[in-house]
C-alpha cells in the first residue's frame, strides 16, 4: 500500500523543511518537495506544508509566485486537507483567507523562546497535547497583525500575539519555527548579521554565543516531534477516507 504524500513548499532554500520533514517521514508520510516558483497545485495530496523564507508575504511584485501559494492554501483549506504553514507559510495562510501581515512594530523576534497556549488550544487536535509554554525558535521581522475571520488563536508571545492559529478544522499556521537544527540557526545568524545590526541594532552573533543550541533543540524535539506525528495522523486519515 502506497504511503500518503504531503506536498511541501519551500519558498527559499535557506528555510527548508528540515527536521520537520524527518519527523513526518518517520510518521508515515512521503514528501513531495517543491518551490513556490513551481506553482504547485493541490491535486490528490493528503497534506500541505508551506515553510518559511526571507521574503515578505506581501511582496507579490518581487515574488510573483506568492499569489499561487496563497491560492494553493485557500484551496487546501476549502477541501479540508490537513495544512501547516510555518513562519512565512503561516503568514501566507492568514493572507489567503483575509488576514493581514506587516513588519512588526516591536522589531524582530529572534532566537530561542517560549510561547503561551491560549484557552482555545485545549481541544485542538494538534495543539491540545502541547505543553502550556512550549519551546520555539523565533526568526522573523514580519508578523500577522490580523487573523482571518473565524480563526482560532492558539498561542501568543509577550511581544506578538498571533503566534499560532487554526482556520477551519484542518489548517494551522505558526509564526515560529519548529524545524530547525543548531546548524540552521548558525547559518541564519551569519546571513542576517549585517541586516539586523544595521536596521535593528541587534548583535545576533553575540547572542548566538549565549544560546545553548544543542540542548535547546533537544527540548524542541521533545515537544514538536509528537506534534508532527499528530499532523501525519490527520494526513493518513485524509488519505484513507478517499479510498
Amino acid at each position: 500500500m502506497r504511503l500518503p504524500t504531503a506536498l511541501v513548499v519551500e519558498p527559499a532554500g535557506s528555510t527548508g523543511v528540515g527536521r520537520l520533514g524527518d519527523w513526518l517521514r518517520d510518521a508515515g508520510l512521503l514528501l513531495d518537495v517543491r518551490t513556490g516558483a513551481d506553482r504547485p497545485e493541490l491535486g490528490s495530496y493528503a497534506a500541505v506544508v508551506v515553510m518559511g523564507g526571507p521574503m515578505g508575504a506581501y511582496e507579490d511584485e518581487a515574488y510573483p509566485w506568492l499569489p499561487g501559494v496563497r491560492d494553493l492554501l485557500r484551496t487546501a483549506v476549502g477541501a479540508r486537507v490537513p495544512t501547516l504553514g510555518i513562519c512565512l507559510g503561516g503568514q501566507l495562510l492568514a493572507g489567503a483567507l483575509g488576514g493581514r501581515t506587516r513588519a512588526g512594530d516591536e522589531g524582530p523576534e529572534i532566537g530561542p523562546g517560549l510561547v503561551a497556549k491560549r484557552d482555545s488550544a485545549a481541544g485542538d487536535p494538534l495543539f491540545g497535547p502541547v505543553p502550556f509554554t512550549p519551546d520555539v525558535l523565533q526568526w522573523h521581522l514580519d508578523v500577522v497583525t490580523e487573523l482571518p475571520a473565524g480563526a482560532a488563536l492558539l498561542a501568543s508571545s509577550t511581544r506578538y500575539p498571533h503566534q499560532a492559529f487554526r482556520v477551519g478544522d484542518a489548517a494551522w499556521g505558526t509564526q515560529f519555527h519548529i524545524e530547525t537544527t543548531p546548524q540552521t540557526v548558525r547559518r541564519w545568524a551569519q546571513a542576517d548579521a549585517d541586516l539586523l545590526a544595521r536596521d535593528h541594532d541587534w548583535d545576533v552573533l553575540a547572542a548566538l554565543e549565549r544560546w545553548d543550541l544543542e540542548r535547546f533543540h533537544a527540548d524542541l524535539e521533545d515537544v514538536w516531534r509528537p506534534f508532527a506525528q499528530r499532523f501525519a495522523e490527520l494526513a493518513r486519515a485524509q488519505e484513507y477516507a478517499r479510498r
